[in-house]
C-alpha cells in the first residue's frame, strides 16, 4: 500500500468510513506491535500499546493532515504511548519473549559461528545481548535506533515521528551506534 493509498484511506476515515480504518489497521498492526515490543520488552504491554495507538488514531482522526505520511503519524502516537508506559513500568522486571527477534542484528556473529554445534545458542545469546543493549540506551537514542534500524524509517520519517530534525535523528543514530558498539564489543 503506497503513501497515497494510506492518505486516501485516512480521508475516507475522516469522512466516516470505518472500513477504511480497518484496512489501515491490518496494514500496520504487526509492525506497530513489533515496534512496541522492542521498545517495551514485554509482549503484553506491546499489545496494549498497539491497541491504544489505533484507538487514539481513530479518536483523533481529524488531526491527520492531508498529504502527511500515515506511518509517521501512527508511530509518533505509538512512541508517545511507549514512553508513557515505560515511565510507569520502571523497576518492573524485563520479560524477553522472542529469542530470535533480533537475529538479523547478529549476522556478524552468525557468520563466524555458523558451523559450530552450538551456533543457535550463540545466536540466541547475541540477540539477547543486542536487545538488552538497545533497551538500555537513553530514550532519544533508543527511539531513533528502533525507528531507523528496525522499522526502516528514513531519517525524515523518523524525525516526523520523533518531533525533531533529520539531522538530529542522524546525530542520535551516531550516538546510539557508538553506545551499542561499546556495549556489544564482546559480540562483535
Amino acid at each position: 500500500m503506497s503513501h497515497d493509498d494510506e492518505g486516501n484511506l485516512m480521508s475516507r476515515v475522516q469522512a466516516g468510513d470505518d472500513r477504511a480504518f480497518d484496512a489501515l489497521m491490518i496494514r500496520w498492526e504487526v509492525r506497530l506491535r513489533r515496534f512496541a515490543q522492542r521498545y517495551l520488552h514485554n509482549e503484553h504491554d506491546a499489545m496494549d500499546v498497539a491497541q491504544e495507538t489505533f484507538v487514539r488514531a481513530y479518536r483523533h482522526r481529524e488531526n491527520f493532515r492531508a498529504g502527511a505520511k500515515f506511518s509517521t503519524w501512527l508511530f509518533s502516537i505509538a512512541l508517545n504511548l511507549c514512553r508513557d508506559r515505560a515511565r510507569r513500568c520502571k523497576g518492573r522486571p524485563l520479560l524477553f519473549l522472542d529469542e530470535n527477534e533480533l537475529a538479523l542484528a547478529a549476522d556478524q556473529s552468525r557468520d563466524d559461528t555458523a558451523n559450530a554445534p552450538d551456533a543457535e545458542a550463540i545466536r540466541a545469546e547475541t540477540a539477547r545481548a543486542v536487545r538488552t543493549a538497545v533497551h538500555a540506551l537513553p530514550e532519544p537514542l533508543k527511539s531513533a535506533i528502533l525507528l531507523c534500524e528496525f522499522e526502516q524509517f528514513s531519517h525524515a520519517e523518523a524525525a516526523g515521528a520523533l518531533g525533531c530534525t533529520p539531522k538530529a535523528v542522524e546525530t542520535r543514530l551516531y550516538r546510539a551506534r557508538a553506545h551499542l558498539r561499546e556495549a556489544l564489543a564482546a559480540f562483535l
